[in-house]
């Protein structure tokens, strides 16, 4: 079926004598935007007698009311409704103001908002390359490192407008001609849609916090995401902000707009006829055969995302990219390109460093905290925070100490203190009072009646009933609690009623490090149903997200993943071996070597006594063999006195290579000012005791694998798990053989688009499989019928 869109243009579009006849027809609002301007609207734009009508805090309000009235003025002579509004820029308003989003008046002082904060930023300069597509723009950055510019608009697939500070757009003329673009430096006065408008948009978030918004009557073409804003009027105020920041995405709106059924029903209502040119120029080139849309999203744009029981419809010619596999709403989420997560790694193996390169890629990546001491947790905080820009994604790890609550606790109060608004909750074996406290203390209320959640927690769950405690709203009981310590407030207390412990979980099957064996294709689905019920019965307005995690080292592992219902997929394994991780060459020198069946079990160092496991690298070391004997000798025996000599002496000699009461004098030290209770506990009791002793062992060897220690080498501790072993022969004999040559963003970018690239393959397979057995039966009953 035919589809239409109204768009409406942006900054650039004013002309002297606008809306001329406009201002007679609609007095009222007329006189409505004097009053909020403090000066004649219509003198402005007829007879501009000041000039200033090409000033921005003068310019974008005079567009967004002739655009308006321009809008009135067709509604009132018979048009309908269309099927999506668009705006370039600023020209987005002017469609969320027809889509009922915010009435007249509210739309107006928005826009002067920003008109005066955009008017206000300084420092830099944008400039128009011409004849050049988007491909050859990246490599002319990238081959010439001019790192500091940046896309601010997309406008035909042939004319893009860069951003940045003017000795460096001064320097990029050159190598843009020499690559045949025409450079044209356009007269602006300041650098907008790029990273140096930050200041303004974090005032302009602030201050649209002031307004209340509606859902979109009709779908709204955003033009950060190419796509149609969600419902929520959180999503929609965060959205117009990021705006402030971000690249004009205006050829991959109307290449949506075309997808969905736009195709020369186009009608640009406002000043001028810049848009509809630029529509036609895109229409002529066509849609590129690798541009795809969201099916969610086309299905029921203005219903959110993940909404599980809408009817699919068959869409035609829609490839599978990199960047629709997943959740839109859990790329909205956490501000980044792909549904893919570089997962933590406990003693800072995720490091701050593969943290700050996912992050500047625009994807996300979560630091290990887990084993590291708060004051080098807080560095690395520092550290990140220096790194990345404001808006750049990224997370801290917060793990689970049955033994030590206090130090989660501390660790919260850390990432409050440095505002870290994402964490990865990993080994939570059940909800504890620093999960609620972390999330509680993030919930407020706006004034459109949303909740706002500003701390989001992905939970890794391999059990139901650990996933449904997450699902759940936090325990009455701990909430009590902090109310009574009056660290939450009571409106805290009771918003978190209507909410789940985790707004997302991620699913770990089988996987190096803490590991219940889990089989993603049992567990993912059981988990997936788990959610839909438990988000029904509780009423939420929001579906939790599940992700999975586990054995994901090539495209078609991820590919699986996603056929069975994840929005997104975290990967960890494979992230050690690579340039960015926090562990020593000797290390990775080993792992990479390792095939699928070169990982073993072994048991918990911090978990030892519950006989939690983790799965480790086994070739080339002992230490699997070795931590399981000295669990099954704990585990049958009393005290180490009880155990046979000839054993004791190996594990003296060659696991420890000291005697345990060198050992044990270790221990002590560790344990007198962190925990004195668990000294006079093993005091008393001689197993607890052992138990100190042999958990030493899992600290020795995973200090000595980080630290490359060559003499140790047979007692390393590396968590991985076969996923590793899978990327190692998927990328042999190609350049990433080498670890050195391997970059954690890279690998998601190569994982993805794998995944997709795969997908695809396999469902043109299907149809034309289908396709065939559909010829030979209608061949057989042909025959039949002769």
């Amino acid at each position: 079926m035919k589809k239409s869109a109204y768009i409406f243009p942006g900054q650039g579009s004013q002309f002297k004598g606008m809306g001329k006849q406009l201002f007679e027809l609609f007095p009222e609002i007329t006189s409505k935007a004097d009053a909020i301007l403090g000066y004649s609207i219509r003198e402005l734009c007829v007879e501009d007698p000041y000039n200033k009508l090409s000033q921005t805090d003068y310019t974008q309000p005079a567009i967004f009311v002739v655009s308006v009235l321009s809008y009135l003025k067709h509604l009132s002579e018979g048009a309908s409704l269309p099927d999506y509004f668009a705006g370039h820029s600023l020209g987005e308003y002017t469609a969320l103001f027809a889509a009922g989003v915010f009435d007249f008046e509210t739309g107006l002082k928005l826009v002067q908002k920003r008109g005066a904060l955009m008017n206000a930023a300084s420092g830099g300069g944008m400039a128009a390359i011409i004849q050049l597509e988007r491909a050859g723009i990246d490599s002319v950055i990238e081959k010439h490192q001019l790192k500091s510019i940046d896309i601010a608009n997309f406008n035909a697939p042939k004319q893009t407008v860069i951003a940045g500070p003017l000795d460096e757009l001064n320097r990029a003329k050159k190598y843009f001609e020499d690559a045949g673009a025409t450079f044209i430096q356009l007269n602006v006065s300041a650098p907008f849609h790029s990273r140096y408008m930050e200041p303004a948009r974090v005032e302009f978030a602030k201050f649209i916090e002031k307004f209340d918004f509606n859902s979109p009557k009709v779908p709204v073409i955003s033009n950060v995401y190419a796509s149609p804003y969600l419902a929520s009027a959180s999503d929609i105020k965060a959205t117009l902000a990021k705006q402030i920041t971000s690249p004009v995405r205006w050829v991959e709106t109307i290449w949506y707009l075309m997808r969905v059924g736009v195709s020369d029903s186009f009608k640009e209502l406002g000043p001028g006829e810049v848009l509809t040119k630029l529509v036609k120029t895109i229409a002529r080139e066509g849609i590129p055969a690798n541009f795809s849309i969201d099916i969610e999203e086309a299905v029921k744009p203005i219903q959110g995302a993940d909404t599980r029981n809408v009817t699919k419809p068959t869409v035609p010619n829609l490839p599978i990219t990199a960047e629709t596999l997943g959740s839109t709403a859990f790329k909205r989420a956490y501000g980044v390109k792909l549904a893919y997560i570089a997962g933590s790694m406990y003693m800072g193996i995720a490091s701050k460093e593969m943290v700050v390169r996912m992050g500047r890629a625009g994807y996300l990546g979560f630091f290990g905290t887990g084993g590291l001491s708060l004051s080098k947790v807080e560095a690395s905080i520092e550290y990140i925070k220096r790194e990345l820009s404001n808006g750049q994604a990224f997370g801290m790890n917060l793990l689970f100490e049955p033994e030590d609550p206090e130090f989660e606790l501390e660790t919260v109060a850390l990432f409050q203190k440095h505002n870290i608004t994402a964490v990865e909750a990993s080994a939570f074996m059940q909800i504890t009072p620093a999960l609620v406290l972390y999330r509680l203390k993030g919930l407020s209320l706006l004034p459109s009646g949303e909740i706002a959640e500003k701390h989001k927690i992905i939970a890794k769950v391999s059990r139901p009933e650990v996933a449904k405690a997450f699902l759940e709203p936090s325990p009455a009981k701990i909430v009590e609690q902090l109310l009574q310590q009056r660290q939450i407030t009571p409106l805290q207390a009771q918003l978190g009623q209507k909410l789940p412990v985790a707004t997302d979980l991620c699913i770990e099957a089988d996987s190096g490090g803490h590991t219940d064996m889990a089989v993603m294709a049992t567990l993912l689905p059981t988990i997936v149903r788990l959610r839909d019920r438990i988000c029904a019965e509780q009423k939420y307005e929001k579906l939790v997200r599940v992700g999975a995690a586990g054995g994901i080292g090539t495209p078609e592992a991820a590919a699986a993943a996603f056929l069975l219902g994840a929005d997104f997929i975290l990967t960890g394994s494979i992230n050690q071996c690579t340039q960015e991780a926090g562990t020593s060459d000797l290390v990775k020198d080993m792992l990479q070597k390792i095939n699928v069946q070169d990982t073993d079990y072994a048991p918990a160092g911090d978990m030892f006594e519950i006989g939690a496991k983790v799965q480790v690298m086994k070739r080339g070391v002992f230490f699997p063999a070795r931590a399981n004997k000295l669990y099954e000798l704990w585990k049958n025996y009393e005290s180490i006195d009880e155990i046979n000599e000839k054993d004791r002496n190996l594990i003296q000699e060659k696991y420890f290579k000291r005697s345990f009461e060198q050992v044990y004098a270790d221990v002590e030290k560790y344990y007198h000012s962190k925990a004195p209770e668990e000294l006079a506990k093993a005091k008393d009791n001689p197993k607890h005791k052992m138990a100190l002793i042999f958990k030493t062992y899992f600290a020795t060897g995973t200090r000595a694998a980080i630290e490359g220690d060559e003499n140790n080498r047979v007692n390393f501790q590396v968590q991985c798990g076969p996923a590793l072993g899978a990327f190692n022969q998927w990328v042999a004999g190609t350049e990433l053989e080498d670890w050195r040559n391997r970059h954690v963003d890279q690998i998601a970018e190569k994982i993805m688009h794998g995944a997709a690239a795969l997908l695809n393959e396999r469902f043109a397979q299907f149809v034309k499989s289908a396709e065939k057995k559909e010829t030979m039966r209608a061949s057989a009953s042909s025959s039949e019928m002769r």
